[in-house]
Order: structure tokens, then C-alpha cells, then sequence
């Protein structure tokens, strides 16, 4: 399973990094959204709505609301991301919801129609505006770009790289240190794993990303410490993306949302942390002006 899970590692990661750079910001929108309606597809599992048209007419709903965000943002010279940045920071407060969702295990964990209608609200208030924050990330400021590649793709990059790292520095620091500073876990009854030893890692890890991305994307010297308290934001925010997922996993008796990555379950497991990170990332970036 390990081998598996590398091989597969090595072989979406350049793909993932060359769709970034390379790719008009368009283009990456329209191939984000498909990622993440596969993404929202997995949550409709674990929201327990298993007839394939209910699923299906749940995922054009959310679909044309994306569609309806594109066809309300044009300008003469082409596009507005005001739009689009406002969703985003309605990401934002969402995923400060969460937190209360999760001190508060038992809320929507039963299996009935209520508890549903929770959980696919939720789906969207975490999709729609992560994809929106993509957008945003990567058109950046044309003006801006200092390079062959423009600053925007590079902005996104080290958001996502930044929750890359925070994953692999929690994994070795939780493996290394975890338990031996703190006897109590972060979220046992989600995450029985993950020790504050490993999220002391992953900030760490996912800090010294950032700041060795940044001046690649353009951010002079002064601008550093803005780029290190924005890397902070996002990591937070992506480990609360990543219990999210594994909060709606443990109620509903799921190991993985789905299994089309071998090695590593469903795309909402590959994303879930991607998805609170990117609107944190997004509103840090406009309102610290890097």
C-alpha cells in the first residue's frame, strides 16, 4: 500500500505543478471545478445520499451555482474577481464555523433528513468558495508578474505547497515527537492521531515553505513577515479542513470517501485540507496587500 501510495504521489504531483504553471487562468478554473465537484461528489457519500440522481441533480445545483459566479463577473476587458473574492471570504467565516462543529461532535451526527441538509450546505460553503479562492490566487496581478511565469500561478503553488508541507512535517514530528509534550490529543474522538507535537511540525514545516516560495512569486524582503502570518492562517485552517472531513467520515462508519486514487483513497482526501487552505490563503493574501 505504501509503494502504491508514493508511485501515485510522484506521478499527480508534477501533473498538479505543471497544471499550475503552465495553464491560463481559465483553464485551471474550469479543470479546478471538475476536481472539486469529484471532491463534492465523495462528501454526497458521506452526507449518506447514495441514489446516483439525487447525487447527480445535488452536483449540477452546485455546478451552475459556479456557472452563475463566471457569467456575473465579466467586464469589458474580460473578467472580475470582486465576485469572486467575496465568496471566498464567505469560505473563510464558514471554516470558522467549523471549528465550533467540530468542539461539538454529536451536532448533525445522527442519520436523518436534518442532519443531512447540514452536511450538504456544508459541501458548498467549502467547495465553491475554495475554487473561487483558486481563481483568485492565480490571476494574481498581472502588473505584478516579475517573471516568465506569471506571480499568480507561483502564489498558488505556495499555497499549495504550504499544505503539502504542513502534511509531511505533522506526519514526522507526530511520529518522532507525538505525545511526549502534550498527553492530550487534539481531537481524539475524530483524529485519534494527531498530537499537538505534530501540528507544532507542520507549522513549522509549512512556514519555511512559504517563505522560501515567496520571493520566487515576487514578494520583496519587507513583505516576508505578512507571507509568514498568511502561512500560519493556512495551515490552521487546513487542519481543520482535514478533521472536517474525518469528522463526517467517523459518523458515517467511512475509512476513506471513495476509492478512484489508488493509494490514497478519494479526492476529497487528497483536497479536504486543500479546501479550507485556499480561501485563508486567498483573504490573507488581499488583506496583507503581498
Amino acid at each position: 500500500m505504501t509503494r502504491t501510495r508514493v508511485l501515485t504521489a510522484l506521478l499527480m504531483a508534477p501533473l498538479a505543478i505543471a497544471a499550475v504553471l503552465l495553464l491560463p487562468t481559465p483553464w485551471l478554473v474550469a479543470l479546478g471545478a471538475v476536481v472539486f465537484l469529484a471532491a463534492m461528489w465523495e462528501w454526497f457519500r458521506l452526507c449518506e445520499v447514495e441514489d446516483t440522481l439525487q447525487r447527480t441533480l445535488l452536483l449540477l445545483a452546485n455546478l451552475l451555482v459556479m456557472a452563475a459566479l463566471v457569467w456575473a463577473s465579466p467586464t469589458g476587458s474580460g473578467g472580475s474577481l470582486v465576485l469572486f473574492k467575496l465568496v471566498s471570504m464567505f469560505g473563510v467565516v464558514w471554516w470558522l464555523l467549523a471549528m465550533l462543529w467540530l468542539r461539538h461532535y454529536d451536532f448533525a451526527s445522527d442519520h436523518d433528513t436534518h442532519a443531512r441538509v447540514f452536511k450538504l450546505a456544508a459541501g458548498t460553503l467549502a467547495v465553491v468558495p475554495a475554487w473561487c479562492a483558486m481563481a483568485v490566487i492565480h490571476a494574481g496581478d498581472p502588473g505584478g508578474d516579475t517573471g516568465l511565469v506569471p506571480d499568480g500561478h507561483v502564489w498558488l503553488l505556495t499555497a499549495l505547497m504550504i499544505v503539502w508541507a504542513t502534511d509531511t512535517g505533522a506526519y514526522f514530528a507526530g511520529r518522532r515527537f507525538g505525545g511526549r509534550w502534550f498527553a492530550r490529543r487534539m481531537a481524539s474522538r475524530i483524529s485519534p492521531n494527531k498530537t499537538f507535537e505534530g501540528l507544532a511540525g507542520g507549522i513549522v514545516l509549512g512556514v519555511l515553505v512559504a517563505l522560501a516560495m515567496a520571493p520566487l512569486a515576487g514578494a520583496r524582503a519587507a513583505e516576508l513577515p505578512l507571507v509568514a502570518l498568511a502561512a500560519l492562517a493556512t495551515v490552521l485552517f487546513s487542519v481543520v479542513g482535514d478533521l472536517f472531513e474525518s469528522l463526517l467520515k467517523r459518523h458515517v462508519g467511512a475509512k476513506d470517501s471513495g476509492a478512484l486514487i489508488p493509494g490514497h483513497g478519494g479526492v476529497l482526501d487528497r483536497i479536504d485540507s486543500v479546501l479550507a487552505a485556499l480561501p485563508a490563503f486567498a483573504v490573507a493574501k488581499f488583506w496583507l496587500g503581498f
